[in-house]
């Protein structure tokens, strides 16, 4: 996850870098798929959910046995998802006694069901943040999803989390078929007073790779970056505030960097540099995880082919401080990244980017990014002349920092 408003507030007030530690011992931020039953029918579904119920997922007595694990383990954030994590049987159960576990508590839903009781009671529980996936306005959104009226259910869901003081987010996944509701939706969060906006890109996962098809464009991620980016930098320079942040496309991280440069020259971006670099990009395997409905664990959501083992057998702990080769080659850094993501300058940015794609489009996880919308220009391919940053404009509007937003 690339924290764009996190690093734009470095430009007007820079802090002091805080570098990852070893990698051995970094504790992941947990997704845990609760169940794959739910209420709609979306096309990016990575999970292939379906308003049935599966056979082998986890029991109560497991689930609750895998918590307090967690909660040993001291994992820094558990965000409970899906499916429909709200079709879940002790969803609430599991979320209270996670909430005195874990520093952070986050529920990512579609948020058709958080009216009325349900809303209450995650009031109640006190979950940090609850995310709320809407992928485009009114008809666009459910034609996305599967089902009429998701979008105006998801709504009341937004606002019934806003009337009772709960930090929402919106979480939107950009497609070539769904692009044009982008600006719509940051006038929404604006609107309904919206806390976060979260852009996904497109992963070839479950639903999502058989419609890979319907991937954006890089120029169309590029256009959906200088929306972000204009957004971002508003509130970073005394506008209103929306904290933005983007999802599994780290090459977001580097068009940024390009940005600041662009903008405000060596010293701020070799400023931002260093923040970026720190951070490292890509995380999977390393600072996220996964546990699936049937208790496997991924290095992140997507790789659902790939499995560490099962918590139904070990601890998760045990699983992810073992000797799992695959785990062990996505921590290393720099990755064994070949074809552009291997010539890439800026690896230490992205960390090579989204790995589940390579491996989805070549067979080969260390392939290059098909979603990479960098130049080679820009990203130090080909070009002689490139030693710091890139510098080559690629927009064909001003982004001047002092007077675009007056």
């Amino acid at each position: 996850m690339f924290r764009l408003s996190e690093y734009m507030n470095q430009i007007v007030e820079p802090t002091p870098v805080r570098r990852r530690g070893d990698p051995s011992k970094v504790k992941p931020v947990v997704i845990w798929n609760l169940t794959r039953r739910c209420n709609l029918k979306c096309r990016h579904c990575y999970t292939v959910s379906a308003d049935v119920d599966f056979p082998g997922e986890l029991t109560h007595e497991q689930a609750m046995n895998t918590l307090e694990d967690l909660g040993r383990f001291k994992v820094p954030a558990l965000i409970l998802s899906g499916g429909e994590p709200m079709d879940r049987f002790d969803l609430f159960d599991i979320a209270k006694r996670g909430r005195q576990l874990v520093r952070m508590l986050a529920l990512s839903t579609n948020g058709t069901k958080l009216h009325g009781e349900n809303a209450d009671r995650v009031a109640e529980i006190g979950f940090d943040y609850v995310g709320i996936s809407i992928d485009g306005i009114g008809s666009t959104n459910d034609w996305f999803r599967g089902v009429r009226g998701a979008y105006v259910s998801a709504l009341q869901g937004v606002r019934e989390c806003k009337a009772r003081s709960i930090k929402v987010g919106l979480r939107f996944t950009l497609t070539e078929r769904n692009q044009d509701s982008l600006p719509d939706l940051l006038r929404l969060c604006d609107d309904e007073g919206v806390d976060k906006f979260y852009l996904s890109h497109l992963v070839y996962a479950g639903r999502g790779d058989k419609h890979r098809g319907e991937d954006a464009a890089h120029t169309r991620s590029r256009w959906a970056m200088d929306l972000l980016l204009d957004r971002a930098w508003q509130g970073a320079n005394g506008g209103k505030k929306l904290d933005i942040v983007t999802g599994n496309n780290d090459a977001d991280a580097v068009y940024f960097l390009n940005w600041v440069h662009e903008q405000f020259g060596d010293e701020k971006a070799a400023h931002v540099r260093e923040h970026l670099e720190a951070w490292g990009g890509n995380s999977s395997g390393l600072g996220v995880a996964n546990i699936d409905t049937l208790g496997n664990v991924h290095p992140d959501t997507y790789w659902s082919d790939y499995t560490i083992g099962s918590v139904k057998t070990d601890l998760f702990s045990d699983l992810w401080t073992g000797d799992d080769p695959m785990l062990a080659q996505l921590r290393t850094r720099p990755r064994p990244l070949k074809g552009r993501c291997g010539d890439c300058s800026l690896q230490k940015v992205c960390g090579g980017n989204t790995r589940i794609r390579a491996l989805q489009v070549t067979g080969d996880p260390w392939a290059e990014d098909p979603a990479c919308y960098m130049r080679d220009s820009e990203i130090g391919i080909d070009n002689a002349d490139y030693e710091r940053l890139v510098v080559t404009p690629f927009r064909g509007k001003s982004h001047d920092p002092v007077h675009r937003f007056n």
